[in-house]
């Protein structure tokens, strides 16, 4: 069976930083694009950055400069370092990749989700 799951989110200060992680399991063939998104409560869910096989990378304007992220092929694993955190950071963070496996059938270019993890930021 094929899943991303997240760790990391936690509870932190204003101007603190927290790493998180997203690994995918399970027969993968390849994986193309790797992104982290959040949602806030009462807000909808919105695209934080993504990253492509190749190393390309792509940033909402609210995080430019602050987060950074990044993957190892190797483990099928996406990072989203977070610095200079803010009280409007506080959201879920899900992260979901576009891959090539099995998963019971052959997949093509699908997109898995991860459960999600919770980042809150106290100011």
């Amino acid at each position: 069976q094929v899943q991303l799951v997240e760790s990391g989110g936690d509870l932190v200060q204003a101007g603190g930083s927290l790493r998180l992680s997203c690994a995918a399991s399970g027969s993968i063939f390849s994986i193309n694009v790797m992104g982290w998104h959040r949602q806030a409560p009462g807000k909808q869910r919105e695209l934080v950055a993504t990253v492509t096989s190749g190393g390309s990378t792509k940033y909402a304007d609210s995080v430019k400069g602050r987060f950074t992220i990044s993957r190892d092929n190797a483990k099928k694993t996406v990072y989203l370092q977070m610095n200079s955190l803010k009280p409007e950071d506080t959201a879920v963070y899900y992260c979901n990749a576009d891959l090539t496996g099995y998963d019971g059938s052959y997949v093509n270019h699908r997109d898995y989700w991860g459960q999600g993890t919770q980042v809150t930021v106290s100011s």
